[in-house]
């Protein structure tokens, strides 16, 4: 039994267990952020250019209810808010990922001196050196016999 909770202990705390958290409470804030965005900034221009229709209430109705208080109907008008959702938040991730994979990129150059280079990436960029040298005075000895 002791096993089983020092592999739990060991999952939790190696960062496995907090990144997913952290992960969770950014992408709520994220959602809060955007839903904001959308609803606030985006949704009301969008209903000027539309004639001041809110998109939150366009349903197509299939049925009235015959006392008027229900009825079945497909809002298509939330389909196209949570649309719209989809869309900044796809734009807003890819904007974030391109942004973090250029500082990225550069640290993993190990040439590029601006930014610090991870250590198991200088490592590997001096065996590669090594190599290509080592090949280098391995082919001239072999035109040389």
């Amino acid at each position: 039994m002791s096993t089983f909770f020092q592999e739990f202990k060991d999952f939790a705390v190696k960062g496995n267990m907090i990144d997913m958290a952290v992960g969770i409470i950014i992408g709520t804030a994220f959602n809060n952020v955007v839903n904001t965005l959308v609803k606030k900034v985006v949704m009301p221009p969008l209903s000027l250019m539309t004639d001041g229709i809110n998109f939150a209430d366009r349903k197509y109705v299939l049925r009235e209810s015959p006392d008027g208080t229900q009825s079945i109907s497909i809002g298509y008008g939330e389909l196209i808010e949570v649309l719209i959702d989809f869309t900044v938040i796809a734009f807003t991730i890819f904007i974030v990922i391109k942004f973090i994979n250029k500082f990225k990129n550069k640290a993993e150059d190990p040439k590029n001196k601006e930014v610090v280079t991870p250590k198991n990436l200088e490592l590997l960029s001096n065996i590669e050196h090594l190599m290509q040298e080592q090949n280098k005075i391995l082919k001239e000895r072999g035109k040389n016999i």
